[in-house]
């Protein structure tokens, strides 16, 4: 395989660049939903756990996190400043490590650790791969990739039963970029293969879109206009196939 999906993680690893890739993490997260009466223990040294973790499982030698690592917009909080610099150091220790902006990491630059690469929302190419985090139009020059990693919709799914009863659970989804509409926007004659993969929240305190409650492409942004998000193929984080997303839809 191209690409590896761990199992029951939200994490993709490519064995050919030995790049894990992720996305989601929103530290300083805790600081809201403290001000709401929920108290959450700062995640950092749990992510710093679990990162290690998978890092050594698949043997990776490169992180790669595409976009939103922080969580207050606009701007940063104590713990934020806290914390993440904490963090993006212990990362930059154990692999190389490479950051793609996402719309809540307005000035994270400044908090980076010397070493490690930061690319603004557009993304940025790894030879077949492209990596952008999804609410802005990606480089054009990602458009040449055979393989790209996006994220920005925390995508999960809703199972309804007979009685009503209500079960959200965290998905994969794969499918194509929409040809035409990469052309016409980019004004380029040819594409790469344009397998395009949203990855789901690696912080699963986050809040999730209802994929299979998408009424209209345009509602979600960036994204579902390059994709072809109908004949999207969905997949659970244990690998199970629920189907081709038109057929998915809730009434």
């Amino acid at each position: 395989m191209v690409v590896n999906f761990l199992v029951n993680e939200p994490v993709a690893f490519i064995p050919e660049e030995k790049a894990l890739v992720i996305a989601e993490l929103h530290l300083g997260l805790e600081n809201e939903l403290f001000k709401k009466g929920i108290v959450i223990p700062p995640q950092r040294e749990n992510f710093q756990k679990k990162l290690e973790r998978l890092l050594k499982l698949v043997k990776a030698e490169t992180l790669i996190i595409i976009g939103d690592i922080k969580h207050k917009v606009p701007g940063m909080s104590l713990r934020e400043e806290k914390e993440l610099p904490k963090f993006l150091e212990y990362l930059k220790e154990k692999v190389e490590l490479i950051l793609v902006k996402g719309n809540h990491d307005g000035k994270i630059e400044e908090i980076v650790p010397k070493n490690v690469k930061v690319y603004g929302s557009e993304g940025f190419k790894l030879k077949k791969y492209g990596f952008f985090h999804g609410h802005a139009w990606p480089k054009k020059e990602l458009m040449k990739c055979e393989y790209l990693f996006s994220a920005h919709l925390h995508p999960a799914f809703e199972f309804k039963d007979k009685l009503g009863l209500k079960r959200v659970e965290q998905v994969w989804v794969k499918g194509k970029v929409d040809e035409e509409k990469v052309k016409e926007k980019y004004k380029i004659r040819k594409i790469g293969k344009g397998n395009l993969i949203i990855i789901p929240a690696f912080n699963k305190l986050l809040g999730s879109v209802k994929i299979n409650k998408l009424i209209e492409k345009e509602e979600q942004g960036i994204l579902t206009k390059i994709m072809e998000i109908e004949n999207a193929r969905i997949y659970l984080l244990d690998g199970t196939f629920l189907g081709i997303l038109k057929e998915l839809k809730s009434d």
